[in-house]
């Protein structure tokens, strides 16, 4: 894909384009905040049945089930309180799986849903145990593979369990560091991926078919590997012989490779993108079928794959997969993920993404290369004057090329404007071209909204990556961010006196960073669920996420030992420079953000009489996602910026079920 600065007599020209006589009406809140009306359809085994999540009355995301070509669509109505994200079909095409926890303190339970009765089962009743990643199987249709942290909190061993009867049986012992398992084609734990303690290297570890032992297949050096996300085994050959990797080892970027499980040398499968790794989609569910990589169902063989720099380009790997791919690009604007398959691989459910709608699912059919519209995620908002995302890339201060979006109000001339740049989490993450509740919900108000992939983001390659190791604080990652709004401001489309930053998660704590480090370039900050001390953020790791600790210590820096590298990066201890107000968000049940990381940014702030207002929810953990508390945060956002930036917003009003208290 090829890759465009935007000149400023090229960006007037695509920015003209929105101008508008008035601006739009303004969107209520209660819309864009309130869960997608569909999630993730999936397919049965046999392809005949579909599954998804749908809002009910009351907003809640419920499971229903349809048969393909009937009409006999089935809601189920569980009693559990939670919002169910994101269901899978087992292996024998009855019982649905999803993941569910207690208000956000992401001690996931399975639960299976039978089909046939509507009755549900917590498959891993243990309180404070996590389930991770879970497997199912067409071969050992009636049991699933889940991983969890039972035996020791810090390590996930693979367990068995029957889905008629709920036994559960140890499948896997963690030999130690193993971050990930993959399950061969006879429904067998065969391969792991590790980190070692000490530095961080990824080990690739695989054992032959009835053998206990473990043996390290492959390694590869921390600086020269990419995040967990990115590097990972994608499944096992047919015969069980040899797994699927993606890595990019020896490259910048990711690719697919043939690893047999003894001696040979690995096989690439595939090129890499130089510009972009392998897409990762992520997901809620722990097992959905969606995939940058499509493998094939019978025999495991990739087939396809997508890498994703500013947007997603799909490849065949396979040659028969060539004309589908070319007739799926060519429908609905191109941008397509594949949600699930049928066994047979005949069935498809396809989504597009929009950035001015909701998105749209497709049912395509293999032998015509037909598709048959579904379901659009967000049907509400057919008919709203939304606002396109432009892809672009933007100059740092040492020319180096920074992946963005920029979004502009409609309605608005694209000058002057009040700017919110968004900061995404992680770090190491990144932003894509998608519809996004908040940044059309601030475009509306009549703000331009940035977004930045500084160095350190993923997606774009170990370079990349590597750019952001110990560069947190005043260092790269936060000076492309600010290097980037400045640029904006500079080209006339935002006013400098008029730009805000917010963000959660390490967006939060960027946006911190940026109040302390660069103060007089942001008027106001917004915070969700940010640190403010990297030594304490570290400390209070949930304990599953030990075999990590070395690898954020790596990229970080040693703050655990070096106070003096703690103290320069951590804004808690330059509060004295903060001087623009602050909006402080938190959850009460975040377990990795603990909520006293913004209790203390709060009270040192308060001790020198700074502008700060800062909101709870008890219901929440990492993050502020349940309709009703994100609809009442969005409201405290909306008076806070137009009190500071000037933009419009729907006049205040108590948002009803919030759990929201100020302190």
């Amino acid at each position: 894909m090829s890759t465009l600065i935007l000149t400023s007599s090229l960006l007037a020209i695509v920015v003209t384009s929105l101008d508008a006589a008035t601006p739009p009406p303004l969107i209520p809140r209660s819309v864009l905040f309130a869960n997608p009306r569909v999630n993730d359809p999936v397919l049965s085994p046999d392809g005949l049945r579909l599954a998804w999540c749908e809002a009910d009355a009351q907003g809640r995301l419920r499971p229903r089930v349809v048969t393909l070509g009937a009409r006999d669509t089935v809601s189920y109505l569980e009693t559990e309180r939670a919002d169910v994200q994101a269901v899978e079909w087992a292996g024998d095409g009855r019982h649905l799986l999803y993941r569910l926890d207690q208000n956000g303190d992401e001690n996931w339970h399975l639960w299976a849903l039978d089909t046939r009765t509507g009755k549900t089962r917590d498959l891993t009743p243990f309180r404070g145990v996590r389930a991770e990643d879970f497997w199912v199987s067409a071969k050992v249709p009636n049991e699933v593979l889940v991983g969890l942290n039972r035996r020791d909190a810090r390590l996930f061993d693979v367990h068995r369990i029957d889905l008629t009867t709920g036994k559960i049986t140890l499948e896997a012992t963690n030999p130690g560091h193993v971050v990930s398992w993959a399950v061969d084609r006879d429904f067998k734990v065969r391969a792991a991926v590790a980190l070692d303690p000490r530095t961080s290297d990824t080990i690739l570890l695989g054992r032959s078919k009835g053998d206990t032992a473990w043996r390290a297949l492959q390694s590869w050096a921390f600086a020269n590997a990419s995040s967990d996300r990115y590097q990972r085994i994608l499944g096992f050959r047919a015969d069980g012989e040899a797994i699927y990797v993606q890595h990019p080892i020896a490259r910048n970027t990711t690719r697919i490779s043939e690893l047999p499980m003894r001696g040979m040398r690995e096989r690439e499968l595939t090129s890499s993108n130089p510009e972009a790794d392998i897409w990762n989609i992520a997901d809620f569910a722990g097992a959905s079928s969606r995939a940058a990589v499509l493998l094939n169902p019978r025999t495991g063989r990739p087939e396809a794959w997508a890498t994703y720099a500013l947007k997603p380009e799909w490849k065949a790997i396979d040659a028969a997969l060539a004309p589908d791919l070319e007739a799926l690009g060519a429908q609905n604007g191109g941008v397509f993920q594949v949600v699930s398959r049928d066994t047979s691989a005949q069935r498809w459910v396809v989504y597009y993404e929009r950035d001015t709608a909701g998105g749209l699912f497709v049912l395509y059919e293999r032998a015509t290369r037909t598709s048959t519209p579904l379901f659009v995620s967000r049907p509400e908002l057919a008919g709203l004057s939304l606002s396109p995302m432009q892809a672009l890339r933007i100059p740092a201060r040492d020319r180096a090329s920074l992946p963005c979006y920029l979004t502009l109000p409609v309605g608005e001339p694209a000058t002057g404007l009040p700017m919110v740049v968004l900061v995404h989490g992680g770090p190491w993450h990144r932003d894509e071209w998608v519809f996004d509740p908040m940044v059309q919900w601030l475009a509306n108000r009549g703000y331009a909204v940035l977004q930045v992939n500084f160095r350190g983001s993923t997606g774009f390659g170990v370079q990349w990556l590597n750019a952001g190791d110990l560069q947190l604080g005043p260092g790269r990652m936060l000076q492309d961010v600010v290097d980037a709004a400045r640029w904006v401001a500079r080209e006339g489309i935002a006013d400098s006196t008029r730009m805000g930053i917010m963000g959660g998660s390490y967006g939060g704590y960027a946006t911190l960073s940026a109040l302390a480090f660069f103060p007089g370039t942001f008027a106001c900050g917004i915070d969700e669920v940010g640190p403010s001390d990297m030594k304490t953020l570290i400390s209070s790791f949930p304990p599953y996420w030990a075999a990590r600790k070395q690898r954020w210590l790596n990229r970080v820096g040693d703050v655990l030992s070096d106070s003096t590298l703690n103290r320069s990066i951590s804004p808690l201890y330059h509060a004295d420079a903060i001087r623009a107000p602050l909006l402080i968000g938190h959850g009460v049940n975040d377990p990795r953000v603990k909520l006293a990381e913004s209790t203390a940014i709060v009270k040192a702030l308060r001790a020198r009489k700074g502008e700060v207002e800062f909101v709870v929810y008890p219901d929440e953990g990492h993050g502020i996602g349940k309709p009703a508390n994100a609809t009442d945060f969005a409201a405290r956002i909306e008076r806070f910026l137009a009190t500071h930036l000037k933009g419009r917003a729907e006049p205040w009003k108590d948002t009803p079920g919030t759990s929201a208290q100020i302190r």
